[in-house]
């Protein structure tokens, strides 16, 4: 009898974020994430955790509304709280707003999950050069 092997599949999935050079001067937009859902408990522990350590603890984070699924006010996210907050205003819909105190604030430009890549990757490019 022979087993045939499968390849093991990939504990997580590779983080889709691109983020702008630091800069001492405050930007729009400080890059861009490329989620694979709208599933906001299942998406932020990821992001969170590929975030630069310098960012600091992430303590709150502020999505549009309308585009997400069903968002708790704070979830735990690496054995700390999270807030989680939505933004009903149509203003920013493709942007999530990070928080940690004394360290500072942070937008992204999320890239929605159903996009191709050869259409993410220019949005991509562009967020995270400072000319989105």
């Amino acid at each position: 009898m022979t087993t045939a092997l499968q390849p093991p599949l990939p504990s997580h999935p590779v983080l889709r974020l691109r983020l702008a050079p630091h800069r001492d001067l405050p930007r729009a937009i400080d890059g861009a994430w490329w989620p694979r859902s709208y599933d906001l408990l299942a998406e932020l522990p990821q992001l969170l955790a590929g975030l630069p350590r310098a960012w600091g603890h992430i303590t709150s984070v502020t999505v549009c509304g309308a585009t997400w699924s069903a968002v708790p006010g704070r979830m735990l996210v690496a054995n700390q709280v999270v807030r989680l907050r939505r933004a009903l205003g149509a203003s920013a819909p493709h942007t999530v707003v990070l928080l940690a105190p004394g360290r500072g604030r942070w937008d992204l430009l999320v890239v929605p999950p159903d996009t191709t890549e050869a259409s993410a990757e220019p949005l991509m490019s562009a967020a995270a050069g400072g000319q989105a």
